[in-house]
């Protein structure tokens, strides 16, 4: 079904009048195709919904012509077609060869390119809901060539792109001034606690000073049978994945898979107060760490630190403790990074009495909830002017951004100049 269009206005498949192209991989194990390459070779993940700048890696003239890689030309429209960046954009500021999971969408020196880069991203959600695939959807040229896009005056295409850039500047204005402020309130956070295993929230009596490992067992995770696994049971089963959440503790939702303890060989489950965190590749780099608030098993990229003695160590203050502490300064910074008992040898506590303990998290958590409130509501600004901008792009592509001039050259006319033949420069692909 056509869509109601603007007066002048007329559309058509994007495919009518772009040319489109993916890219592709030499083969990685020949290295002739990429050393002391030449040619910028960009991946989807390099796309940035901006102007791309530079690529990451580059290939030889041999790695080419024995690929399907090909030369787009400077000013082409990239589109990603799978894997976590689906449908992110970027635009060429140089010519470069892509892998084969972006799209290139030649220009048409009768169709404003920006005029479609920001209908791109207006109907990003439309065109991810197209794709097909597990966990992540892949999207095909085929439905990028088959997406309606609409064609106003080629005048009028400019107007709506000044305009749109206009009202982007100052909406990017205010998310610069909100990602600054969240930036202030985690410098706010590590402040608080640093002060206050300083002694400086709270006036201590005595501090005893011990090592980690003198007041906590460590306990490394396990792998489990995949079949097992898939049953229920009485046991939570967490992985990494399952530590994503924005709550301080381990959340059990309705993705969480559970075990049965007579099935599997695992002996320990992981009890109430003690804090787990990845121990392993790059998700020690995110510093998670989660409360655990009711039993359960964790997988083997997971650690768990938990009190030998409650009486002695609270679990709350052990959890703060670790709160100021960056996995990444303890883990062994090798190719995969890991984290394991001997890591913790030289950490040590100031520990005061039980009491005065919980003194402190009390003036760490009045403090923290001040933060917490004053995040909500910066990231419900950001959240606001995200919809902003999808308002605009709606807006702009519902003819209601800019006032339409009478003396435009009509859609209809422009429409016959935009035919395939002016698409692609063949000069720039090889």
């Amino acid at each position: 079904m056509k869509n109601k269009l603007p007066q002048g206005w007329v559309e058509c498949e994007l495919g009518e009048i772009f040319d489109t192209s993916s890219g592709g991989t030499p083969k990685r194990g020949n290295p002739e195709y990429y050393q002391n390459g030449t040619i910028p070779w960009l991946k989807s993940g390099e796309l940035n919904n901006s102007i791309i700048h530079t690529s990451e890696e580059f290939i030889t003239e041999e790695g080419l012509n024995n690929s399907s890689a090909k030369i787009f030309p400077k000013g082409s429209l990239l589109i990603a077609l799978y894997g976590a960046t689906v449908g992110k954009l970027g635009i060429l500021d140089f010519e470069s060869a892509t892998n084969q999971a972006v799209c290139c969408i030649y220009q048409n020196t009768n169709y404003n390119r920006d005029f479609l880069f920001y209908y791109l991203q207006l109907k990003k959600e439309h065109l991810v809901n197209q794709g097909k695939g597990g966990a992540q959807p892949n999207i095909s040229q085929e439905i990028v060539k088959s997406l309606i896009i609409p064609i106003p005056p080629l005048n009028e295409q400019k107007r709506i792109v000044e305009k749109i850039e206009s009202e982007f500047k100052k909406i990017d204005e205010g998310l610069e001034y909100l990602s600054n402020a969240q930036e202030q309130l985690k410098q706010y956070r590590q402040s608080v606690l640093k002060s206050a295993f300083e002694g400086k929230l709270y006036k201590t009596t005595e501090w005893v000073n011990l090592n980690i490992l003198d007041l906590c067992d460590i306990i490394n995770g396990s792998t489990i049978d995949k079949n097992i696994e898939k049953q229920f049971g009485e046991v939570p089963y967490i992985k990494v994945s399952d530590m994503n959440l924005p709550e301080n503790f381990i959340e059990i939702t309705t993705s969480t898979r559970f075990v049965n303890i007579k099935d599997i060989k695992i002996n320990t489950i992981i009890r109430n107060g003690a804090v787990i965190f990845p121990k392993r590749g790059g998700a020690i780099a995110t510093n998670k760490k989660r409360k655990v608030i009711s039993p359960i098993i964790i997988d083997l990229n997971i650690m768990a630190i938990i009190p030998k003695n409650q009486k002695h160590l609270s679990s709350d203050y052990l959890y703060y403790w670790l709160q100021k502490l960056d996995l990444s300064s303890i883990s062994n910074g090798g190719a995969i990074p890991q984290i394991n008992r001997y890591s913790f040898e030289n950490l040590f506590f100031k520990l005061p009495t039980l009491e005065e303990q919980q003194k402190i998290v009390e003036e760490i958590e009045k403090r923290l909830k001040v933060a917490d409130a004053v995040e909500k509501i910066v990231e419900e600004n950001i959240e606001k002017a995200k919809q902003l901008k999808q308002s605009i792009l709606k807006k702009a592509f519902e003819g209601r951004l800019v006032p339409q001039d009478p003396t435009d050259e009509p859609a209809s006319i422009l429409l016959k100049k935009l035919n395939r033949k002016g698409a692609k420069n063949n000069e720039h692909s090889r």
